[in-house]
């Protein structure tokens, strides 16, 4: 396709500079240095990095709302959007259980609480008491009432990805249903999809600021330091998270025939703007965008993805579990493997619907321990200080298990064309994915800044 190699040749010609992801890479090495030479004035600039996840939290239910609808309604057959919310969902449960089992194997294994004795009256009592009120809801009658937004507009006001999904879907079937006035509506949103991508370009030409930013604030508030004596539980966390990662997803995707490596490397640019600002979003127009280039139908890639961001959040899941059990090993609590049984069924569902943003799986281990009569939950204390080194893994591997689990919900409907999955993958030495459209395509041509914009609908 010539377009296509046209296009590509555009991307091959961009100096290394002027890439996104070089420069996201070159924020997080100038935030680090910033951060470690000079701690006041790196702290200091942690506006910056909220800055930009505000503005992308801002474009976030829109781009969701507009992809969801127009994928749904590119879906000729309505069985099919059940069938593929119904293997979304147990794909989801069957991960987040293994992350969870992830989280307490390698907690028990290495131990990294055991000897420190701690005395539960010791604690501050202040630290856990500042995120109660934002800890999420842990019945399962108000997580169900949680997703039901208290009026339409309501669903975009705070931000949030879960409200917007039960909106987007019955809109999206009641403009099929709606004949000709549901035809105008849907091209008038195509059109505004195409609009909000674009000005989502705008606003991720500031992710190399808003990366240097929070990874400033990051070194310069903590320090390296403060690392301490708890250096061993951020290692244990990060390798339960690598072992997930590698074991779980890596068979998940060789299973499905793709490659698990290839994918992280497709995806390099959004990863590295997850470990900059320690948060998923700002990652997720980009992903659906390469999700299609990958020869994955929208309709089934835009819903999924969306959906992974409430209840396929296996960082913080791995989070959970590993955190929880160190508490109760630095406060020598024995817990019998009925009562972590117990501990695990609860946070099944504590681990769904926290927003994939800074600080979400600690208010998520807040919201556990508070019904948990067997562990204190002002042994939070003891996390509050290194929590933010472990947010980037908690972020990381979810986007990574929510890109793999869209590419294997797709391939499972049909909705994905293998051969320019393979193509697309195969593509070692790619500055940037290839656009998947010759509207896309005319507009790198033309204007390289707009190289956000959405490519078409894949061929089922």
């Amino acid at each position: 396709m010539p377009v296509l190699a046209g296009s590509a040749r555009i991307e091959a010609r961009k100096p290394l500079y002027r890439i996104l992801y070089i420069q996201v890479l070159i924020g997080l090495v100038l935030g680090v240095l910033t951060g470690h030479l000079w701690p006041e004035f790196g702290a200091a600039l942690k506006p910056f990095g909220d800055g930009f996840v505000k503005l992308v939290k801002m474009m976030i239910a829109p781009i969701v709302f507009c992809t969801i609808v127009g994928g749904i309604n590119s879906i000729s057959d309505s069985r099919e959007v059940g069938r593929t919310l119904v293997k979304s969902m147990a794909l989801f449960y069957l991960l987040t259980v293994l992350a969870l089992l992830a989280g307490l194997i390698a907690v028990l294994l290495i131990q990294p609480g055991a000897g420190m004795h701690v005395s539960v009256s010791t604690l501050d009592p202040s630290v856990a008491a500042k995120f109660t009120k934002q800890a999420a809801a842990t019945g399962f009658a108000d997580f169900m009432l949680h997703i039901i937004p208290h009026s339409f507009f309501g669903a975009f006001a705070d931000g949030e990805v879960l409200p917007v999904l039960p909106v987007s879907i019955l809109i999206a079937f009641g403009l099929s249903r709606a004949g000709d006035g549901g035809a105008v509506v849907t091209k008038a949103i195509e059109a505004f999809s195409q609009v909000l991508f674009v000005s989502f370009g705008f606003i991720m030409k500031l992710a190399p600021l808003g990366a240097f930013g929070a990874m400033a604030f990051t070194v310069g508030r903590y320090g390296i330091r403060s690392i301490g004596s708890l250096g061993l539980l951020i290692l244990t966390f990060y390798i339960a998270c690598s072992v997930f990662v590698v074991v779980v997803l890596g068979t998940l995707a060789r299973l499905n025939g793709f490659s698990l490596w290839k994918t992280i490397r497709y995806f390099k640019e959004e990863l590295l703007i997850v470990l900059g600002t320690s948060s998923s979003e700002p990652a997720l127009p980009g992903a659906l965008r390469k999700l299609e280039q990958l020869g994955c139908r929208k309709g089934v890639s835009g819903l999924v993805l969306p959906m992974g961001y409430s209840f396929n959040l296996d960082g913080s899941a791995i989070y959970l579990t590993l955190a929880s059990i160190f508490i109760a090993q630095a406060c020598d609590i024995h817990l019998s493997w009925g009562q972590i049984a117990a501990m695990l069924g609860l946070m099944l569902l504590t681990s769904k619907g926290a927003a994939g943003v800074t600080g979400s799986g600690f208010v998520a281990l807040v919201a556990t321990l508070s019904v948990m009569p067997d562990l204190p939950v002002t042994g939070v204390a003891l996390l509050v200080g290194i929590d933010r080194f472990m947010s980037e893994a908690r972020a990381l591997t979810s986007m990574i298990s929510n890109c793999v689990a869209a590419i294997t919900v797709s391939l499972w409907e049909n909705a994905c064309d293998r051969e320019v999955l393979a193509r697309e993958l195969g593509q070692s030495n790619a500055v940037e994915p290839v656009a998947g459209s010759k509207i896309a395509a005319a507009a790198a041509v033309a204007q390289e800044d707009k190289s956000w914009m959405p490519t078409a609908q894949s061929a089922a």
